[in-house]
């Protein structure tokens, strides 16, 4: 019997792992290996980087990736319009960087990769997960299990389906690198995607990507790969191609943290930027918060635990109170045509 049972071990599922107190025996259960990382741009932002600061931990330079990029090239496919704004992103490997965090938690948390949850059921005093590790089945379970598994977690799929959650797919292909300059771009265009999609030089690799319904997902990123090469950039042969579930927050209805010792942290709370689809910070947030009310105690987590995440909640309705000018055509283009905080180049 643990104490604990940490579904992903994502920024999430690390950083509550490593600030437990190692009074509770506890069990982190991640699906991947260490050498796949999630889908993802692999672009740390400066909340990601502040929250970083703040538990006092430094990057080692094998995570950065070649180059840093100070700019985003904002292309609006809709308005046939293209501007350049600063940013203050760190250009990382995102599978290291996972393992990095993962590297942090102490000796007294059972760490099981390359293991699948199958199926929680709720019993009388805790919960029991089937886990599938290398084909064989095993029997855990738990009094407080935790899902830090992202949009597609079981957790929430299990116990809170009735909280509505908006599923897009997130497709990056990485291709040999034959641009003449290396560049970080965002590309807006509603025949392709209400979401955006992206372009990333990585070490040599160049990665095009973007977030699209789930409907008909592989035809629109193939129309997106078409109209980048028509924008005339150019990349090499494709070396692999990912993509997962990602979380696109329409609203706080669907943000649910969880009760009665099921609770959930990051993404699978939906606690994820609904304009920039940015989840690292507020994952190690909100983990952070979990880890600090379990620590106090393990009575009336569920409320304490909704109440101290009061401050993410708001982060994110002023995301969405951003989201019709970066995704409404004509508010978008007003801005970009104003050059309001655009880079002169």
């Amino acid at each position: 019997m643990y104490d604990i049972a940490i579904i992903g071990l994502g920024p999430a599922g690390a950083t509550l792992a490593r600030l437990l107190d190692k009074k509770y025996k506890v069990i982190a259960i991640d699906r991947k290996n260490s050498q796949i990382g999630k889908c993802c741009g692999g672009l740390l932002s400066p909340d990601a980087q502040k929250i970083l600061a703040r538990f006092d931990i430094c990057l080692p330079k094998d995570i950065l990736s070649d180059p840093q990029i100070f700019s985003v090239k904002t292309i609006d496919l809709d308005n046939r319009i293209e501007r350049f704004y600063q940013r203050f992103y760190i250009n990382m490997n995102r599978a290291k960087f996972d393992n990095f965090l993962i590297s942090l938690i102490s000796g007294n948390v059972e760490i099981c990769n390359n293991t699948i949850c199958m199926k929680i059921e709720r019993e009388k005093d805790s919960y029991r997960l089937e886990l599938k590790t290398k084909g064989e089945n095993r029997i855990e379970k738990s009094k407080i299990i935790i899902g830090a598994d992202g949009a597609n977690s079981i957790v929430r799929r299990t116990f809170y389906k009735n909280n509505k959650i908006h599923k897009y797919v997130a497709i990056q292909e990485w291709y040999e690198d034959k641009t003449n300059s290396p560049f970080y771009s965002c590309i807006f265009d509603k025949e392709i995607t209400d979401s955006y999609s992206w372009t990333i030089s990585k070490d040599n690799y160049f990665i095009i990507g973007g977030a699209f319904p789930i409907e008909d997902s592989s035809r629109k990123f193939d129309m997106l790969k078409e109209k980048v090469k028509i924008n005339k950039i150019s990349f090499g042969e494709s070396v692999k191609r990912e993509g997962c579930f990602v979380y696109l927050n329409k609203g706080l209805r669907s943000t649910c943290t969880g009760k009665n010792g099921a609770y959930l942290i990051g993404e699978a709370a939906g606690m994820i930027s609904p304009s920039s689809l940015e989840g690292i910070s507020y994952s190690m947030e909100s983990a952070r918060i979990l880890a600090e009310i379990i620590n106090e105690g393990l009575n009336n987590i569920g409320y304490k635990y909704f109440m101290r995440t009061f401050g993410i909640r708001i982060k994110l309705i002023l995301k969405i109170f951003k989201m019709p000018f970066m995704y409404n055509r004509i508010l978008r283009l007003l801005i970009m045509k104003s050059g309001l905080k655009a880079i002169k180049r």
